[in-house]
């Protein structure tokens, strides 16, 4: 018994005496003219290098109050209401002919056959990017106040009440590609000289592997983390294009072609094709917030939607993948088929995004895995 409590008794007499002379060591350290200096971080902007990670993501809407100047019809139907439109009409129906051709239909918009009302937006405002140079009778103004916005993508989803401020898609997108590392979407910026104004850099996107670096309220994310960029398994999220910086404000030169990684919901892996892509960000050494403009290919948005969301989860959020195809492909404005008939629909994004440092394999074709 005596030995026991002497044990107990001598326990806390080590880790005070532990604690002391790590006290006492830092005194003399702080005292010695002798002691080590303090050595700074490393620094933001390396080699002329500076890379960006996206935090949040959003199709860029222009909102006003209640939906009133944009959508004075109401919101659109979803699932459920149009199936209820289509076969709540007292004839009876084999579930082949009712349940199973209407899911086929979600899975397959082309397919669509029906005609049911859509609300698209109404008004004359939106955000987004002039993407032609030109300005037509149906482009945007944008809330500054500049002519010829390309965003009919907006016409297309602004009355449906899920992509909205605080709808379901609205807040699910964001928690997903916040919390999955699979839709991690990097930038990295070479050649700088300046982030203040830079006559050229060179802007390269990739697909990183690596969590986010969480602030300590769970809702915000902070600088000065790592990403891993995956370049044997996503070489096709890697494209390249040139920009300039003036007053701070990076304007990037159109990428033909890039792939953006874009799950919805349920860790299923999707992405999005935007043709012509370019990106007006407002950098600073630790964050970077604007805009991503192009082309949205209107079949890769389809099959991602589909792959995403079952009908059954579309319906909370009232987003029925055939009407919406229906109109995105009759507002399409770019790239014909050989048709004629246009493939792509213009569009815009709101991101923002932290300061990372971007780590490349080596070899550069290295598996690297997810943490």
């Amino acid at each position: 018994m005596m030995l026991t409590e002497a044990c107990g008794a001598r326990r806390p007499l080590q880790q005070a005496s532990v604690f002391t002379l790590a006290m006492l060591g830092s005194m003399l350290a702080v005292g010695d003219a002798r002691a080590a200096p303090l050595q700074e971080a490393a620094p933001i902007l390396t080699d002329g290098r500076i890379g960006y990670v996206v935090t949040h993501r959003y199709w860029s809407l222009y909102e006003t109050e209640g939906a009133k100047t944009e959508c004075p019809r109401g919101f659109n139907d979803g699932p459920r209401e149009e199936f209820k439109k289509l076969y709540d009409d007292g004839r009876k129906r084999s579930i082949e002919e009712a349940q199973l051709t209407w899911e086929g239909v979600q899975w397959h918009p082309a397919t669509n056959t029906y005609q049911l009302p859509f609300h698209e937006a109404q008004g004359r405002v939106s955000h987004g990017m002039n993407l032609d140079g030109r300005v037509d009778p149906d482009d945007f103004v944008s809330p500054q106040g500049e002519a010829g916005i390309d965003n009919q993508f907006y016409r297309v989803i602004a009355c449906l009440d899920s992509y909205r401020n605080g709808g379901s898609l609205h807040t699910f997108e964001n928690t997903y590609l916040q919390e999955y590392a699979d839709v991690r979407f990097l930038i990295e910026l070479s050649g700088v000289d300046d982030l203040q104004n830079d006559d050229e850099v060179t802007v390269t996107t990739y697909r990183g592997v690596d969590k986010l670096f969480g602030g300590a309220t769970g809702s915000d994310y902070l600088p000065g983390g790592t990403q891993r960029v995956d370049a044997r398994w996503s070489k096709g999220y890697i494209a390249s294009t040139k920009g300039r910086i003036v007053d701070g404000v990076l304007t990037t030169q159109p990428i033909a072609e890039a792939l953006i990684p874009w799950g919805l919901t349920f860790n299923v892996i999707g992405r999005q094709r935007f043709r012509d892509m370019r990106l007006q960000l407002r950098l600073t050494p630790e964050a970077a917030e604007g805009m991503l403009g192009g082309y949205l290919d209107v079949n890769t948005w389809a099959r991602t939607f589909s792959r995403n969301l079952a009908t059954h989860h579309a319906s909370y959020g009232r987003v029925s993948a055939p009407s919406v195809v229906a109109a995105m492909q009759r507002l399409a404005d770019a790239y014909p088929d050989e048709s004629g008939r246009n493939t792509a629909i213009s569009a815009a994004v709101n991101l923002k995004m932290v300061q990372v440092y971007v780590v490349h394999p080596q070899p550069p074709d290295a598996v690297v895995s997810s943490r």
